[in-house]
């Protein structure tokens, strides 16, 4: 899937408001993802909630506290499709004698 985030507005009761970089939009209740604890701790609060932010570089939103979240899981969700499965490569080595 791989869409970056390019919009993001925080809404009421840890809402957002996303869109992608191919005009998907929707709104995602992120309550219903994480648990206020941890590294997501400081998002409970929120007023330090509502300052979301978008790196382009990783494609999706984050926190000061360096929280983010997958844009794959917000996409799928948004979008109602399933989440993508990556395959593991297994990598031969050889030894040359």
């Amino acid at each position: 899937m791989l869409k970056d985030i390019v919009s993001v507005k925080p809404l009421e009761n840890y809402q957002l408001y996303l869109k992608f970089e191919d005009d998907q939009e929707g709104i995602i209740d992120i309550s219903q993802f994480i648990d206020f604890t941890g590294i997501f701790a400081p998002l409970q609060d929120l007023t330090y909630f509502a300052q979301v932010k978008i790196n382009p570089e990783w494609g999706t939103i984050y926190w000061e506290s360096g929280a983010d979240l997958d844009p794959d899981v917000l996409y799928a969700t948004i979008t109602d499709q399933p989440i993508p499965n990556y395959e593991k490569v297994s990598l031969k080595s050889e030894i040359v004698q």
